[in-house]
């Protein structure tokens, strides 16, 4: 049965939601999420009323925000790693990509972020799919950790304070970096050391590819 095709309404419904989620994740990037809903939507470029037709109030707008930013950096993840049979590659290969888009993509970082420890226990994005990788290391053997949730919380904390550190030391290589905690975590999860120094060194497409530049 073929889809339905959006209507011109459904269309234009779509475009100022979009607008909104993506002036809400500006601000947040820039740490103001303090700020009225007038402002939202003049930076959004939509009236008032439109607002209220798809958000309740500036909470869910900012929830939503951070959600859509979860979901398409996670979304663009599944698709690098699709084909991967290795459960320890797929988590370094998703744990090095999210290192390097803190420098190619500083908005969508920074609402990350902004956003805090809430990740580590977020449906959305990241976490999910990090905690689905290390089980699967888990139980094909790869991994020897004895609790998913403590290894889920070191991968969390290190990918947090990575992306602060890149951004307070401009001058750091964020390849490098990302590559070490990466290559640590795997040694730390039990993969042998000559073995997460090979990972590590495997080459990684551009995530532009799926999040181009200007996409939050």
């Amino acid at each position: 049965m073929a889809e339905a095709v959006p209507s011109r309404l459904d269309r234009r419904k779509a475009r100022t939601r979009a607008a909104l989620v993506q002036a809400a994740q500006t601000f947040i990037a820039d740490g103001k999420t303090n700020v009225a809903i007038l402002e939202l939507t003049q930076a959004a470029d939509v009236g008032m009323g439109s607002f209220y037709n798809h958000f309740s109030g500036k909470d869910e707008l900012f929830q939503a925000a951070v959600e859509d930013a979860l979901d398409r950096h996670g979304a663009a993840l599944d698709e690098l790693t699709r084909g991967m049979d290795d459960p320890a590659e797929v988590f370094a290969f998703s744990f090095r990509l999210t290192g390097r888009l803190h420098r190619r993509h500083p908005q969508l970082s920074k609402v990350l972020l902004n956003t805090g420890l809430a990740i580590a226990a977020s449906a959305h994005g990241i976490a999910p799919r990090a905690r689905r990788d290390i089980q699967a290391g888990i139980q094909a053997g790869r991994f020897t950790v004895g609790d998913p949730e403590l290894a889920l919380v070191m991968a969390a904390g290190a990918a947090l304070c990575l992306g602060q550190l890149l951004h307070t030391q401009p001058d750091r290589d964020d390849a490098q970096a990302t590559d070490q905690i990466t290559e640590d975590l795997l040694r730390t999860f039990g993969i042998p050391a000559d073995e997460a120094h090979q990972i590590c060194q495997r080459p990684l497409p551009e995530l532009d590819r799926l999040l181009p530049n200007g996409t939050a």
